[in-house]
């Protein structure tokens, strides 16, 4: 499947180690000829941290996209009505957002747009990046592992010894999970 023309939505949340490797995917979805509008949560857009700051990833997002970052929820809202995505994807996906995300909490930008896209029954891609994995946040992941439109990039530990409650996607799966999720299935393994 070509993924040239497709609005794909890319929401970053507050998992900041991964950002390099995002803006990795993140170029490749533009190389593909993809439309991508990004989505920032307020984590993401305002908190500077060892790996970088805030206001320089939501300007290397534009250079890279060519389109705005949506910064606000009345700026996310529109992805329901208007249905202008084809996919979106949480990437990366931090613990407090998965579990926001399955208890229908909906006060980010990025989880404003996740509830408007659902609602119109489109893939919602999540590329988890979160150290209590395996922890609280199971029974979360749990419930939208089940639910409808809701697929996720395949996971695994990062570190089992030093934090064995940690899981991250594997990013560089993004693609052909992209093309699968546009396709109605989950990319397997999901656990690798």
């Amino acid at each position: 499947m070509s993924l040239k023309g497709k609005h794909i939505g890319v929401a970053f949340t507050g998992s900041f180690c991964t950002y390099e490797k995002v803006f990795e995917e993140l170029k490749k979805l533009t190389e593909e000829g993809a439309i991508v509008q990004t989505i920032f949560s307020n984590a993401a857009q305002t908190l500077d941290s060892r790996f970088g700051n805030a206001k320089d990833f939501v300007k290397k997002a534009e250079e890279l996209t060519k389109v705005a970052p949506m910064l606000s929820i009345p700026q996310a809202e529109p992805i329901g009505p208007k249905g202008f995505l084809d996919i979106l994807v949480l990437f990366p996906c931090t613990g407090n957002t998965i579990a926001k995300l399955a208890n229908g909490i909906t006060d980010t930008p990025v989880l404003m747009a996740a509830k408007a896209h659902l609602r119109n029954n489109k893939p919602l891609l999540i590329s988890i990046s979160t150290n209590d994995a395996l922890g609280m946040n199971m029974k979360n992941i749990g419930l939208l592992l089940n639910a409808k439109h809701i697929y996720f990039i395949p996971f695994g530990q990062d570190n089992p010894e030093k934090k064995p409650n940690s899981m991250i996607a594997h990013t560089n799966l993004l693609i052909p999970s992209i093309e699968a999720a546009l396709d109605g299935r989950q990319y397997q393994p999901i656990i690798q």
